[in-house]
């Protein structure tokens, strides 16, 4: 029985170092793509884990799926397609760790992953199926995205959604916007941050938490505060947790490090989201902004995810 599935992205990371003389970046390469990362930090937890996407059959793509491996994640839903490029994404840093990005996915692998490729018999292992918003930007995964959903949904699974806004892959804030709250509008468990519950609707973390549990049918809303914490809440319990203090270098990740973390923790109270109490939200949301915020002290996102035994030292 596999615990997770995400269908997603999987990429590669171009992490600043240092600048040359001229101001050129200097760059390592880093694993990356939130469904991955997302789910590595699910396996960190003991949790099993496959991952359905597309690289490019290229030295990435090879380095990629060697990488997942490594983490313990299911490969075999994972194509390799010589016709594409594995996707890039270059990153910037500003003073506090704070990124953005750039990206080489005119198209990309990743985005052309197609519905008959999807290897279905994994969602039917699963217990949860997760999915991004990313997925969505462009055809054919963007079906793909949409009929793997409704498929994990008429077997029952538990859906997780992850609307991770990235507007360079978008043509528009409206189209972002669109794709944004159809998956909301799918999903059981939602992680979310507080600039894309302001994106969204404007409002705070509170009521964008409220809005998903009461206008969008969510069953628990997760919305990350960056250095400040998180907040989970369902409709009979909430829990509100500030951040440890780190030395954050880089926050790549962190957002999917955080999700799968929750998750996990979830799926070890082996209860109904509507039979969670206070406690339970504290058990999941302590171990989930611990884990995302000892990642920031690394760079990278898969390779940043603490290990279980550093993370409950961290807590106590």
């Amino acid at each position: 029985m596999i615990d997770v599935v995400a269908l997603g992205e999987l990429l590669i990371d171009f992490a600043p170092l240092s600048a040359d003389v001229s101001g050129y970046p200097v760059l390592a390469a880093k694993p990356g793509g939130a469904p991955a990362n997302f789910l590595a930090a699910v396996n960190t937890c003991g949790k099993k884990t496959a991952l359905l996407g597309k690289v490019g059959d290229d030295t990435f793509g090879r380095l990629l799926l060697g990488t997942l491996r490594r983490a313990g994640i299911e490969t075999r839903g994972v194509i390799l397609d010589p016709a594409v490029f594995t996707t890039l994404a270059f990153v910037s840093l500003d003073e506090r760790g704070e990124r953005s990005f750039s990206f080489a996915r005119k198209p990309g692998a990743d985005t052309r992953l197609c519905w008959e490729q999807v290897d279905t018999s994994l969602i039917d292992e699963t217990k949860v199926f997760h999915f991004g918003t990313l997925s969505l930007t462009d055809e054919p995964a963007r079906t793909a995205t949409q009929k793997g959903v409704a498929y994990a949904k008429t077997k029952g699974k538990l859906i997780c959604c992850d609307p991770n806004l990235r507007p360079p892959l978008w043509p528009d804030a409206e189209s972002a916007r669109e794709q944004m709250l159809w998956s909301l509008r799918q999903a059981d468990v939602v992680k979310i941050s507080d600039n894309e519950v302001d994106f969204l609707w404007s409002c705070g973390p509170e009521e964008g938490a409220d809005r998903l549990l009461k206008e969008y049918g969510v069953s628990l809303a997760m919305v990350t505060l960056g250095p400040e914490g998180c907040l989970l809440k369902t409709a009979a319990a909430s829990f509100r947790s500030p951040a440890p203090k780190v030395h954050p270098v880089d926050t790549t990740g962190a957002g999917d490090i955080f999700g799968g973390s929750a998750l996990a923790r979830l799926l070890e109270l082996d209860k109904s989201i509507a039979a969670l109490t206070e406690d339970d939200l504290a058990y999941i949301g302590r171990y989930a902004v611990t884990a995302a915020s000892l990642s920031t002290e690394q760079p990278g996102g898969i390779p940043s995810i603490p290990d279980r035994e550093t993370v409950i030292k961290t807590i106590m």
